[in-house]
């Protein structure tokens, strides 16, 4: 089991998210987006405005989900 924030996933904020694996992960951080997006965080909406612009460019949204893929893969297990 592995922990990243939603800051570490491209969120806005320091809420932890655990998993076994990245997708579980991305999982979780995507129910947190679209519960902050619900309450209209308006942190949350920049965030996830940065990264609907790299939506738009299948290269670049792919190399921002490699890089974070390899943040969760070189953190430790948790205790």
């Amino acid at each position: 089991m592995k922990t990243m924030t939603c800051k570490q996933l491209g969120g806005a904020c320091d809420e932890k998210f655990s998993g076994e694996t990245f997708d579980e992960m991305a999982e979780k951080s995507k129910a947190h987006g679209t519960k902050m997006f619900e309450q209209q965080d308006p942190a949350h909406f920049a965030a996830m405005h940065e990264v609907m612009a790299l939506m738009e460019e299948p290269a670049k949204m792919r190399a921002w989900l490699d890089a974070k893929r390899a943040e969760f893969d070189a953190l430790p297990d948790d205790e």
